[in-house]
Parts: structure tokens; sequence; C-alpha cells
């Protein structure tokens, strides 16, 4: 064996390990819902940003402090409501009588991990003070750039929007985010250990870093050495491309999610210790990544099918790509 195919099969080896550990110290907090960590660790391995949204108290919040928790970095807490300011996220220029000049004072956002708690209780103004940070890694303020430290990712919760007290996220914001997952109610079994492990402490401040950011950083590296086809990259083109022209939708993905989807896919193979994308890895991301982006039309609505009903059948429609040498 070459000592290339040596080091890959090795950084591949460290990849599960440390990804191993920290899907089980969320799952000492996080109870029976083993698919949402695994998708929550594979948007940390893809670089993205994850949008956790269902009713409250079922875990929202738990999910995104573990995740945080688990990674030895810096960790930053916003708690969105209606008069939080955009200069609170971002940071402001504040003047220095000893110096006589502007000195700049970060914000919230700059941490290697963000979390958003209630993004949609803020003002659309305060939302989009994320956007720059989100798509660029980049904060500007008074014409000045600062750089966000390397890794960086926003988990942002938020309740459904018929919750009262809330603005929707625009269109824009929800394109930055890579995946949106949903929670739902544990199961009775899992609602049972829940409360005798949490009845005589909180086991969110038992929880302790298994990794750090520097480790991260290189786990992201390996996830971008996973080879993707032709051929795949054809059918998630073709996949996103279906959702433009579907009768069902009146907003279809965008070339970003397109852009996501093979990243979240290249982080899913490496995961599963290959190397290489299968069309399995595209349509088992296709729904938490693609269904928040789209919008169902009325027609849709009123025939009971959501985002998440139209993207399973696309996937279900749309050829898989033939077995060819790429």
């Amino acid at each position: 064996m070459s000592t290339t195919a040596t080091s890959s099969a090795m950084d591949f080896d460290e990849l599960t390990e440390v990804a191993g550990r920290v899907r089980r110290a969320i799952e000492t907090v996080i109870e029976g819902k083993p698919d949402v960590v695994e998708v929550a660790v594979t948007v940390l391995l893809a670089e993205g940003h994850l949008l956790i949204e269902d009713v409250p108290g079922v875990g929202k919040t738990m999910l995104a402090k573990a995740l945080a928790r688990s990674i030895d970095c810096t960790v930053r807490r916003i708690q969105f409501t209606p008069d939080l300011l955009p200069s609170d996220i971002t940071g402001v220029s504040v003047f220095n009588q000893e110096v006589r000049d502007f000195e700049f004072k970060p914000g919230a956002v700059f941490a290697n991990i963000v979390v958003g708690d209630e993004i949609n209780r803020a003002s659309p103004k305060t939302q989009a003070a994320l956007l720059e940070s989100m798509e660029e890694r980049q904060v500007t303020v008074d014409t000045t750039t600062y750089q966000l430290e390397a890794p960086f990712m926003v988990i942002a919760t938020q309740n459904p929007i018929e919750m009262e007290g809330t603005y929707p996220l625009p269109e824009a914001q929800r394109d930055r985010f890579m995946a949106r997952l949903s929670m739902g109610y544990p199961e009775p079994a899992a609602e049972l250990r829940m409360l005798d492990g949490h009845a005589a402490a909180e086991p969110l401040e038992a929880l302790q870093p298994v990794t750090d950011g520097q480790q991260i950083l290189r786990l992201v590296k390996t996830v971008h050495s996973v080879h993707v086809s032709e051929s795949v990259k054809e059918y998630a083109v073709a996949l996103v491309g279906a959702t433009r022209r579907s009768q069902e939708l009146r907003l279809g993905a965008s070339p970003r999610a397109t852009l996501h989807l093979i990243r979240a896919a290249r982080a899913a193979a490496a995961l599963d210790a290959r190397e290489f994308v299968l069309p399995d890895d595209i349509q088992e991301l296709a729904v938490p990544v693609l269904a928040h982006r789209v919008l169902p039309a009325a027609e849709a609505h009123l025939g009971g099918r959501g985002a998440a009903d139209i993207i399973s059948g696309l996937v279900a429609s749309v050829p898989l790509p033939r077995n060819r040498r790429d």
C-alpha cells in the first residue's frame, strides 16, 4: 500500500473515531434521536450551519448546546429577542477617550460556534446581521472587515412561524443554513429515560469536550478529499433542478443548495469511512438540505403536502445515475 493511501486511511480512521466520540457525547444529553444527531455532526464536518425548528420544549437548544460543548473551542450564545440590535451580533465601534480614536468591540458572532436561540423572535433587520458572517465568514462594520476564526458554525433554533411573536426567516437567511432539523417528540421509552437521567442532575453540565477546534479543522480537510463522481454531481443537479420545475413548488432550491448538498454528502460519506460519495448519500440528505429552501404552492398546501413530502416525492421520481467509471 502506498504512503498516500496509508495516510488517507489513517485520516478516515481519525474522522470516524472522533465523530463517534462527539455523537456519544451528544447522546448523553439527547435521548433517542440518533438520526438527528447524525445530521448535526454531518453539518459540522461539512462546514455548514444548522437550523433546528420545532415546537418549544423538545430539546432544540439542548442539542445546540450539547454539540457546542462537545468541542473545546469558543462558544457564544445569543438569545434572540425583539429588542436585540444588529450591533449586539456583529459588534460596534466605540470612541476610546485614552487614545482618542474609535475602537472595535466584537459582537457575539466572534466565536467558533454561535448558538442563536429562537432566532425568529428578533426583527428581520437583526436576523440579517448574520448574513455576511454565515456566507463569507467575515463581519464588516464601519467599512472595516474582520475575519472570523475557523471553524465557524451557526446553530440556530426557531419555533414554527405560526407561534405568536415570531418573524419568519426570509428566504435569503434560510438558504444560508445547510440543513434544517425537526426534533420531534421522543418515543415513550426515551422520554422515560430522560425523566430518570434529568431528574437528579443536568446532563449538559456533566458533558466534557471530546475534541477541539484544531482537530475539527483536520477532519474538515479529510472531508474535502472525498471524491464525487461526475454522475453523482449530475444527479444532484438533476434533483435540485426538479424542485425548480415542480408544479407543487412556487420557489425551487438555489444553486447554493446544490453546493450544500454535495458538501453534506461528502461529510456523510466520510462518516461512513468511504472515500467517495454514493447516490444514497444525496437521497438521504435531500430533505434536511432542500426542504427549508423551497416554498410549496397553494395547491400543495390544500392537498396537505408539505415541503418534506414534495422533496421525498422528487427523490423517488428523479432517475438514479447509471453505473459508470468517472
